[in-house]
Order: C-alpha cells, then structure tokens, then sequence
C-alpha cells in the first residue's frame, strides 16, 4: 500500500522523522519496500494562465502561447496537444531549473523566441503522465509556486503487509499504528450523519447472508458529475497509486483509502427494482468494468437488481451499472463480506482489484455505516444532490462474533522474557484500539472489531512484543535437564543409512515430490497419478509413486555434463492411491551408472552391474542386523529389466525393488548407459535384532567345500536356505564362492560352489561328525531340487 507521508500526519504526528518513522514501521512488522519524493527536485515553477494560443508561423505542431503568471506575460511556443486558451498550467519560467539538471534559457523555436517552458507531470516527475500540459484547477492562483500550491514536499511511502494485517490498508488503520507505536495522540476521521432530504429508498435482500451478512446502501439524487474532484483529494488518490476518474469514484477510493472500506456508486437508472445479493447462476454473463465479459460460476458472490448481477461482489462492478456522464443519480453501497466467501474469487477470473485485496483479507465489520456517512458527505460537498436514508440490511446470525481475551501477566514475561510495567501494556493495547478490563488474573481484553487475526493470548502477546521492539527483547537461553535418550540398537535410523551410502561412493540428492505426469506414466504405467490442483507448472503436477523418476532426472542431468560415474541415493516420501486413501510412505532409494571404481591406473575400467547394486542394498539391510530375514525374489516390475529384477522381501512381505532400468525406458529417457536402481521401504527394514554377546570358540574350525550342480532355474538362495536348516547350531559361515556353467556342465544346469564352515564352542568337532551333517545336507537338497555333487 502506498500513502502520503503528509496525510498520515494530519491524523497523527509523532515526534519523529521520516526515517524514524520509516524504521519503526518496518521493525513493527510494516515492512516498508520504498520512500519516494511525491515529485522530483525543481524550482522556478509557479502556477501560469494561458492567455491566447495560437498556430506557429513555421510549424504545424507547435503553437504560440500567451502566458501570464500573475503579474506579467510571457511568450512561449509549446507542443503539447491540449494547449490553448483559459487553462492554467504549470509555468517554467526562465532561470527555473528542472528534474535532471535541465536548466530553462530564453529559446528560439523555428524563428520564435520563447521565455520559459510550459510542463507536463512527467517532466516535473509528478507522474508518467507525457500526452500533455499538466492542467491545474481553474481556480489555481497564477503565480503561485507550484510546490507550495500542490504541497509536493512530502514523501510517498510504500509498505508490503503480510496478510494478517489487512487493518492497515487504509489510513486510519496506519495512523493508529503509529499512535501505538510511539504513544502519539490519533485524531479520528470526523464523520457527521447526513440528515435525510428525501424517502426515496431500495429494498435490500440478503440472499447469501453466510458471504453478506451485512448491507447498507443509500439513493443520492440530482448530483452534477460534471463538477471536478478538490485537487487535495485528487493528489491524496495520486500518492495512494490511485487515478482520478470522476467525482463519484473519486469519493469511494479516497473512503475505502482514509478508512478502509471499498465502496461502490450504481448508476440508479441502471438498478431494476431492489438489490439482491446472492450467488451467481451457474453461466450467468457479466461486463466488467474494464469491458471484458466474463462467464460466472455458482460459488461467486454477486450484487444484483432483480433483473441481473451488477457487480462481483467485493471485486469489480458491471459495466452497464456504473457511474456514467450522464448519470444523475446514484445508489451508493457499503458492504460487508466474508472474507473466505471472497477469497481466490478475482484471482480465478484473472483479476486483482483494491476491493478484492481487503475483502479478502477482512474489513472491519462495523465499518459500514460510519463509511457510507463519510462518502455521503464527501459527495454532497462536491457534486451536491440530496441524499436519501440510510438503508441497512443485517444478518446477526452471520456476522462476526466480539473476541474476548484473558492476558495474564505471568504468561507475557514467561514468552517475552522480561517484566513489563502494567503501564506500559495498558498503553498498548489501548493504543492498539483493544479495550481492556483489569481482572484477577490480569486483564480480559476486548478485541475490536478491525483486528481479525487477534484470537488467542499469545496474538496479544506478539503485539506486546513487536510494540516494545523485537531488538529490545532479552536474549535468554533456555535452561532445562536433558537427559540423554538411549539408541535403539535394533533399529537402522535413517541417518546411519545415509552415512553408509555416503561412504560407498554415493551422494545424497533431493528432488521435488512432484513430476511431470509423462514421467509417472513411463514408471508407472498400471496407476493414475494424484495430481496437483494448482501446480507451479504443467510439468510438475503429478506427486511421484516412487522416488526413481526425480532420481533417474538427476542422473540424466549430470550425464549430459559429462559426468559418466554417477551414485545417487534419496530420501523422501512417495505417494500412493487417491484421495482420501491417500498413502504417504518414507522411501529411501538409489541410482548407479558408470564405472565401478574411479579412474585411476590401479585397475580396469569395469561397469558396474547388477551386483554392484544388488551388495549395497545389502549392505543396508545389515544395518539393523536382520539380514538374513531378507530375501530377493525374481520378479518383474515395469521400470526394470525383466531379467534382472529383484523383488525384496522380508516374512513374504515388500520391503523394495531392485534392478537395471528397463531398455524401453532408457531409451525413451534418452539414457543410453547401463543404469542399475534400488528402493526401499523404510519403515520396513528398520526394525532388526538386538545384538547378543557370544563367547568366542577357542576351537578349530572344519570346512567342507561343496560344487553342487543343479538347474538353471533354482536359485541359489533357495539353496543356501536349505544348507542352513540342515546344517546344525554350530554352522558359522556359509559362502557361495562360485557359480560355473559351460563345459562338462549340463546346458540346462550350473554348477554352485559353496563353503561351509563349523566350529563348537566346546570341542573339536570330528570327521564323522562334520560327514554326517554333510550327508545330510546332500540328502535334502537332492530331495528338493534335484542336486549332485559335480564330478
């Protein structure tokens, strides 16, 4: 919002300067983006009459001025269109000096002398207005200097509210700030009720009394809007980034400005019958203002005769409704709307009007009376007419409800950390408009109804602390016994997970939860995506199933830079199912591609495999240590490879995914490098086994090797599974050390190479013992899947 330095002042004037005042301001939450002069540094300009005009001799866009500033006459030749006799104008005389160090000489302009220069705004740094002479009341005085006479040395200043504040987006709101802040005195707005001159009135419904549980409206007849806006109130507009128009609008921008309530002046001609206001018919048309014609929905709010909508109500009136040349009479409306009723709705027909900024963001509830009263005087004194009574619909049931909070003292100096003076938070609060009523406990403080976001002690609080000052506050540190929590030694936390993954060459990234739709579908072909209703981008509106699309991304991106070793590992959630079933699940998954080792002349150039993948997720399932509770089961999944494709387990439930990117998908990713994935659940291969001390055996070991050849399609897990069931208590390590098919094996068969290994505690254990556990082991797995011993 920006305003006027000098119309501030006229409502409070602390004992302050401009920088002070800008300081505290932004100290207090009102952010303050910028201080601008209300026009650039000249002097020499004084108020000028033009006397006659006419046509250069020489040229044909020039003309020959007569100006007078209220003693002499001058002549000066002038390009600007409007130019001509009666007006008055800014006069640079000659010796003035202009924005930019222009300084204005006696000039000759195609053979005519010309003594001093006639400005437009722009030139004089008012305004960007350049189409013409700046054209000054008729009643200007000639002579006088212009900065005086339009009291130009003031400062615009600019703050940037955050949303809760919407009280001060209006001057009195600003002024009471500042009166609290520095303990200043406020002088409100003087409102005097207008006395009825006539009965003519407009019956008011409140179709939608949850959006408008309060109307107030009021017919104002025989007004002259040929009569132009006071310059005091046109320049106050004009420092409130606001453009004059015409009387009528004139008036309810510097209302909704000086006090914060947007109004809106109907052309009555225009009205049928009453005003009725209700939510739009689904299709039904509206003309705006700024002539486009827009389709409405049923969720918006409107103001209607009892023939058509004639405004979204809190946002833009119709175009066939509003104030015109020839209107004579008017009904003007002040109103009050819910704010969640009108949030969203100007941004969802692509619009953002001053209206619609503080509607959405709460306008005093009680204001409207007290605005219609002080818009209907502003009127009269400008443009005449006779005013009718005041008519007001209400709604109690739907209007806000007084807020009464108790503020005890205990609880300010325990969240502020000092001890304030009674005094000292009684001045406050008042300053703040809050009333206040001393009581056992402390104080039960009335909220007043232009403070929405005051609901709970800590709200008056805060407001004691950003009045105070935040840099004021003591710093405290907090004291407290912590006692240290002990570390569950079953579990593998997530951030023990990530130091593993770092120290095997990978590196931590993080993506965005949200992909673009093409990407889910290559992933994820057999699922619909939940998607984003307001997205940052059409490319980002999907929420991942899985976190390999933003890993596979990354990976892509760093290939195109030439970085062919890459190890990528994430953590996050993934998204799974619609609405309201709506599943959020903590994954933790990894990408690899390149090389195994980094280049050096110590070793080959090996790639990597599934394998390579396949020892780190074991490495991560060893974490808690539970391992062998996990097993990999081929399986297929439509992002990988069909031959190399791993689901995990854990007691036959999913824990993840391992495998080599799919080659469809590869190529459809323009990925043409081997790439290998992983994904896990976390919540599933967390939870492990407590580790149990065992003495260590001061024995030997025996080993017996096995080559066991069996068919292609058993797995060598299977295998060992059956090799520890029968192997006894005293096994202790069992190994596949290698894995042969080829000559001297049958083609449908391989040859696994196991070693086993015992040792007793207590003994040592003999030949005939170790042969029968063998023979045994032999037994089964022959049973089971068909093995022998290679020969």
């Amino acid at each position: 919002m920006k305003f006027s330095e000098k119309w501030l002042r006229t409502l409070v004037n602390p004992q302050a300067s401009r920088d002070e005042l800008v300081a505290r301001l932004s100290m207090t939450g009102l952010e303050v983006d910028s201080v601008t002069a209300a026009a650039g540094q000249f002097s020499g300009v004084v108020v000028g009459e033009i006397l006659s005009a006419e046509q250069h001799p020489d040229a044909d866009k020039l003309r020959v001025c007569r100006v007078s500033n209220g003693s002499e006459e001058f002549q000066v030749v002038c390009g600007a269109p409007n130019a001509r006799a009666g007006i008055k104008v800014p006069f640079a005389m000659v010796g003035a000096e202009l924005p930019g160090d222009f300084k204005i000489k006696k000039a000759k302009l195609r053979g005519v002398e010309s003594f001093g220069m006639l400005c437009a705004e722009a030139e004089l740094q008012i305004s960007e207005a350049n189409d013409g002479l700046m054209e000054l009341p008729l009643d200007a005085p000639a002579g006088q200097c212009l900065r005086e006479y339009l009291n130009l040395d003031d400062a615009i200043i600019e703050v940037d509210l955050t949303p809760n504040r919407g009280d001060c987006l209006s001057m009195t709101g600003l002024a009471r700030e500042v009166g609290a802040n520095y303990g200043a005195p406020v002088t409100p707005v003087a409102i005097t009720p207008v006395a009825p001159q006539h009965d003519d009135v407009r019956p008011v419904e409140l179709l939608a009394p949850h959006a408008c549980p309060r109307y107030v409206g009021r017919v104002i007849r025989q007004v002259d809007l040929s009569k132009p806006t006071p310059l005091w109130m046109v320049e106050r507009l004009r420092r409130a980034d606001i453009r004059s128009i015409d009387a009528a609008v004139d008036v309810t921008n510097y209302v909704m400005i000086e006090l914060g309530q947007p109004m809106h002046a109907f052309d009555l001609k225009q009205v049928h019958g009453g005003i009725r206001v209700r939510m739009a018919e689904e299709g039904e048309k509206l003309v705006l203002l700024d002539g486009q014609e827009i389709t409405l929905r049923s969720d918006t709010l409107v103001i209607a005769d009892h023939e058509r909508a004639l405004a979204i109500a809190g946002v833009m009136g119709g175009e066939h409704s509003g104030v015109a040349e020839g209107t004579v009479d008017l009904f003007l409306e002040s109103a009050f709307f819910d704010p969640i009723a009108i949030a969203g709705k100007a941004r969802s027909y692509g619009l953002h009007t001053d209206s619609s900024h503080r509607f959405e963001r709460g306008v005093d509830w009680q204001l409207q009376r007290a605005a219609i009263e002080r818009a209907t005087e502003l009127l009269l004194s400008i443009v005449g007419g006779q005013a009718g009574p005041l008519i007001e619909a209400v709604d109690t049931a739907h209007l806000p409800k007084p807020v009464s909070i108790l503020l005890r003292p205990q609880r300010i100096s325990q969240m502020l950390g000092l001890q304030m003076e009674t005094a000292q938070i009684e001045g406050y609060l008042q300053g703040l408009g809050l009333t206040i009523e001393a009581v056992a406990e402390g104080w039960q403080v009335q909220v007043p109804s232009h403070r929405f976001d005051l609901s709970l002690e800590i709200d008056l609080i805060e407001e004691l602390g950003r009045l105070y000052g935040y840099n004021r506050l003591p710093v405290n540190y907090p004291q407290a016994r912590l006692a240290p929590q002990a570390k569950a030694e079953a579990r593998a936390e997530l951030p023990q997970l990530r130091r593993l993954l770092v120290a095997r060459g990978y590196q931590e990234a993080i993506t965005y939860s949200f992909i673009d739709p093409k990407w889910f579908a290559a992933f994820h072909p057999d699922q619909q995506p939940l998607t984003l209703a307001n997205p940052i981008s059409a490319d980002m509106s999907a929420m991942r199933a899985s976190l390999w699309p933003g890993l596979v991304k990354a990976l892509q991106h760093n290939l195109n830079r030439q970085q062919n070793r890459v190890r990528l590992f994430e953590s996050g959630l993934r998204f799974v199912g619609q609405l309201p079933a709506l599943q959020q699940e903590p994954m933790l998954a990894g990408v690899i591609c390149g090389p195994r080792l980094p280049e050096s002349w110590a070793h080959g150039r090996e790639a990597v495999d599934f394998f390579d993948v396949k020892a780190d997720v074991e490495a991560l399932l060893a974490q808690a240590g539970a391992q062998a509770e996990f097993t990999f089961v081929s399986c297929e999944h439509s992002a990988l490879h069909p031959g190399q494709c791993a689901r995990i387990e854990r007691d036959g439930e999913e824990v993840g995914y391992i495998g080599k990117l799919h080659p469809s998908l590869a190529k459809t990713l323009d990925v043409d490098v081997p790439v290998y994935l992983f994904e896990l659940r976390l919540g599933a291969m967390a939870a492990g086994k407590l580790p149990a001390f065992a003495e260590l055996s001061r024995f030997p070991e025996v080993r017996r090797d096995l080559a066991l050849v069996v068919k292609q399609s058993v797995a060598a897990e299977s295998v060992l599974s059956t090799i520890r069931e029968q192997a006894g208590e005293y096994l202790t390590d069992l190994r596949l050390f290698d894995v042969y098919h080829g000559k001297g094996i049958d083609p449908e068969g391989k040859s696994l190479a196991i070693g086993l290994t015992w040792q007793h505690p207590s003994r040592t254990l003999n030949d005939d013992e170790v042969s029968e556990i063998t023979q045994t082991i032999l037994a089964s797995l022959e049973e089971r899947y068909q093995a022998t011993l290679r020969k």
